[in-house]
């Protein structure tokens, strides 16, 4: 008998904090699939990672070269025997209680013959450096507890968005919208939630808090000096989101999906505007570059442009001064961050 869900660990250098993750997932048992993909770590993160084999029947191991985490996704989705597919980042872990409430809830969909495309969890934001926490929940964009359609999806507004820790897809769904992610690239998480969801038609919300998300290392491509760096790798990704649908292909979609699927590239605009004002340094070139992005929307699709410039969120920021742009976006991002409750 396959397995109901399939979990995929992208692991890269991950020794010091991969025990955690795997022992949280082992102890749910077999009715989940694990999938440890070694994307060429150079630390002792191989050997952790066959000694799980060893150690598990459930857990399979893949050591390859270098590619990046969307690497590390599709080669999961590519092996994934479950009938449902989820991406646990290797510094991240589960809650094994709410993992055998949610397998609970599937197995009684599966003998009903009444399965989701999308099941949605909530997530907490872990900031162990300051004691803090954050719950991420989604009752007042959803039903609670039961099966509904986009068109009973309530408006998104602010920053509130679907992220990977939330989504636990049907695998035939990534096949189906070849949600393929890019290699060697950073941000690759916001395709994967954004590409696949015209496929999807029936969700549900179990309002149940499932995944942690760890937040506090230097290297964490979410710390602040870290974004700033990477605005190149955040405007490749936006481009790439920006050519995945148009928006007169969004507009066809279910009013539900199409308001999300617009302010979903609102939010990232929004973001890739902060990643690329957030340096004094470099100002010409970064001015450039997004310069460049607007005139790749511009060209591409005109009606969407439109949207984002004039109608979105980027508005109120992006026909400012370059200086007064950084001020506003840093303080709207130390908002955000500072919603943290303490535990």
């Amino acid at each position: 008998m396959n397995p109901i869900i399939t979990c995929v660990v992208p692991c890269y250098n991950s020794a010091a904090y991969l025990e955690k993750c795997v022992q949280s997932l082992v102890a749910v048992g077999d009715r989940v699939e694990i999938i440890l993909v070694n994307d060429g770590s150079t630390d002792a993160t191989p050997q952790l990672i066959d000694k799980f084999v060893a150690e598990y029947s459930n857990v399979q191991a893949v050591h390859k070269e270098n590619g990046g985490h969307g690497s590390g996704v599709n080669k999961g989705i590519e092996l994934a025997k479950g009938l449902f597919f989820k991406v646990v980042d290797s510094d991240d872990w589960i809650n094994s209680n709410a993992m055998i409430e949610l397998l609970n809830l599937l197995e009684s969909h599966l003998q009903a013959n009444s399965l989701a495309d999308l099941y949605i969890t909530n997530f907490t934001y872990d900031k162990p450096c300051d004691n803090a926490t954050y719950l991420m929940q989604y009752d007042k964009h959803f039903p609670i507890n039961q099966f509904f359609g986009w068109k009973d999806v309530k408006k998104f507004k602010s920053s509130d968005a679907l992220m990977l820790h939330c989504l636990l897809f049907k695998t035939e769904i990534l096949r189906k919208s070849n949600t393929v992610l890019p290699e060697h690239s950073f941000y690759v998480d916001n395709i994967y939630s954004y590409k696949p969801l015209p496929y999807v038609h029936t969700l549900y919300y179990y309002n149940i808090n499932l995944y942690h998300y760890y937040i506090g290392r230097e290297d964490q491509s979410v710390n602040i000096r870290q974004i700033v760096a990477r605005y190149e790798q955040q405007i490749k990704i936006m481009k790439i989101m920006l050519d995945l649908y148009s928006f007169e292909e969004i507009m066809q979609q279910d009013k539900g999906l199409s308001q999300y699927m617009l302010h979903n590239l609102a939010v990232l605009m929004m973001m890739t505007l902060m990643f690329t004002t957030g340096s004094k340094k470099d100002i010409k070139v970064r001015k450039l570059a997004l310069k460049d992005l607007w005139n790749y929307l511009h060209s591409k699709d005109k009606k969407l442009y439109r949207y984002l410039r004039w109608r979105s969120y980027c508005t109120l920021v992006c026909h400012f001064p370059w200086k007064l742009q950084r001020f506003m976006l840093f303080k709207g991002y130390k908002y955000y961050t500072t919603k943290l409750k303490c535990s």
